[in-house]
């Protein structure tokens, strides 16, 4: 009898240290997939933000700021390496604040604008705000690139390019060095 259950309770130990086992190697692969994502996203985060910075250090306006002034308007995807503040390879410090699309500070109080996800009357009402204003501008969202926007970001797990509205560059008030321009038309490297 005594064989009997110690030979049970072998099994049933045996059984208890196999799920056991295979809940720690089911929680490691969770894990693994869930910080895939993550880091996925930080590195498209962390690219946009020196496309961002490197954008903004060939801008220059009617007047230098001394701190310069970035705007995050509408939801947005990859500004958490921006938000956490940063300064450029100039030395010179970027403020970032989050503003609502319609908020009447926009025009006066940012130098530049990271536009997120708007709907088309909020994206009509706030480049129409900024005419005639030093306001230099970077789309996040999949736009075409037409209408407000001086630079409309494309970002892919590979990279994070840019496209340039020439005519809203023109329109600005801002001046953007040729380099910037020529950048805007490199095509992506073949995989």
């Amino acid at each position: 009898m005594k064989v009997a259950v110690w030979t049970t309770e072998r099994v049933v130990g045996g059984r208890k240290a196999l799920l056991a086992i295979l809940l720690c190697l089911m929680a490691n692969v969770v894990s693994a997939q869930s910080q895939t994502p993550v880091s996925m996203a930080d590195q498209r985060a962390k690219a946009v933000t020196q496309v961002v910075l490197g954008i903004l250090s060939y801008a220059r306006w009617p007047v230098e700021p001394v701190l310069l002034r970035l705007c995050l308007v509408g939801p947005t995807e990859y500004t958490d390496d921006l938000v956490k503040g940063t300064t450029q390879a100039t030395g010179r410090p970027v403020s970032v604040q989050r503003l609502l699309a319609d908020n009447p500070s926009i025009a006066s109080g940012c130098d530049a604008v990271y536009v997120g996800k708007l709907t088309a009357e909020e994206r009509t009402r706030l480049f129409a705000a900024l005419i005639g204003h030093p306001v230099l501008s970077i789309s996040e969202s999949d736009d075409p690139c037409t209408v407000g926007s001086l630079f409309c970001l494309r970002v892919s797990d590979e990279q994070v390019s840019f496209e340039v509205n020439l005519d809203s560059v023109a329109r600005s008030g801002v001046r953007i060095h040729p380099s910037v321009l020529q950048l805007s038309r490199r095509k992506p490297a073949a995989p």
